[in-house]
């Protein structure tokens, strides 16, 4: 995809190759959400495992949504190898699945990259730490004759876009999916809604904005926290506008990164600006009290979030979606029916409810 750091695949072809994913020690964290998404929904891999020795013997699905994926969670890299050729699988890829503080890759870990490389294994990454840079690791690629992608890695500024205001030749109804803090669902919600238009009779794209994004196979995206500031709205419109010239889809969700308010990663504005939604969605994690990664910084109250995306988009949020994490499910329903009386918006935890009624909402907008 043009702009985009790696060549991109289109959803309709095959997978690249069986991925293992490695998430040693995060998989119950949410330095563990890029394996997440991976688990959830992938169209660039066949994921067969995840590496966590702390939850092994699990199926990473039931640690997840509670429903088996049938993608087991195992202790080390040759485990994973031993269960994949246990069931006549070669694995082709070792997928980083951390999204650590930072972008960073302990020695360790640095350690079972190095591992998985011996093993004949191609790397992709999508840390601020590219490790494709790294003389050593590339030392390692080059004589294993296997292949290093750091996602994250910008392209060349001659590749990159400056905003023009082409935007405004886009037709599609065009939906933020933003958040109210980081590692809040975003990205997985913007998949459940995209699959719901589509099932629906609705064309619809993902314009990712992550490299996790990337990696579950979208077909439009940019990696909003590695480009240069002065490039970043002009990377997201051609994104968009690039979407609807090629397919002419009916609607297009933007994933958001982020919230507009964390102190460690604001996000959202830029996507405001240079999307121009016609409406946003906004996920919540209301048993939060906190901003994710940063104890001590209590997250703004839902009511002034909503106030802040509507006032400086000028359009509605017209959906709440929840994120579930420290809520028993039978609370669920009821936190949801407090939200929507309280903001007057429909409320649903899509992974657990559906999301019906957060896609009437948005289609309403048109």
């Amino acid at each position: 995809m043009e702009g985009s750091q790696v060549p991109e695949q289109h959803i309709n072809q095959p997978s690249e190759g069986n991925a293992i994913v490695y998430c040693e020690a995060a998989f119950d964290t949410t330095n563990g959400k890029t394996a997440h998404g991976l688990v959830r929904h992938t169209r660039r891999y066949q994921v067969l495992s995840v590496i966590d020795s702390t939850r092994a013997g699990h199926d990473a699905g039931t640690l997840l949504d509670g429903r088996p994926a049938g993608i087991p969670v195992v202790a080390d890299l040759d485990e994973a190898i031993a269960e994949a050729k246990g069931r006549r699988l070669e694995p082709t890829h070792f997928v980083v699945g951390l999204a650590t503080d930072g972008g960073r890759l302990s020695d360790a870990d640095r350690v079972q990259v190095t591992r998985a490389m011996e093993a004949g294994l191609n790397v992709d990454s999508g840390l601020h730490d590219f490790l494709s840079d790294d003389g050593q690791l590339a030392s390692v690629a080059s004589r294993c004759g296997v292949r290093i992608r750091d996602v994250r890695k910008p392209p060349s500024r001659d590749r990159l876009h400056f905003f023009t205001g082409k935007i405004d030749q886009v037709e599609s109804l065009r939906v933020a999916l933003l958040g109210t803090d980081s590692a809040v669902g975003k990205r997985t919600t913007a998949w459940i809604l995209i699959d719901a238009l589509r099932a629906a009779g609705h064309s619809a794209e993902l314009v990712g904005t992550g490299q996790t994004a990337w990696m579950q196979g979208a077909r439009y995206g940019l990696m909003l926290d590695s480009l240069i500031n002065d490039f970043v709205t002009g990377e997201i419109e051609h994104a968009v506008w690039s979407a609807w010239d090629e397919r002419r889809p009916e609607v297009i969700v933007v994933e958001g990164q982020g919230s507009l308010v964390h102190p460690a990663y604001p996000g959202g504005l830029e996507i405001l600006a240079a999307s121009r939604p016609h409406c946003i969605v906004l996920q919540h994690a209301p048993a939060r009290t906190e901003y994710d990664g940063i104890p001590g910084f209590p997250i703004d109250p839902l009511d002034k979030q909503i106030e802040a995306v509507e006032l400086l988009s000028g359009r509605p949020v017209v959906a709440i979606t929840i994120n579930h994490e420290g809520l028993a499910r039978a609370d669920v329903p009821t936190v949801c029916a407090e939200i929507e009386a309280s903001t007057g918006r429909p409320t649903r935890d899509v992974l657990l409810e559906g999301i019906d009624p957060v896609m009437a909402a948005v289609l309403a907008a048109r």
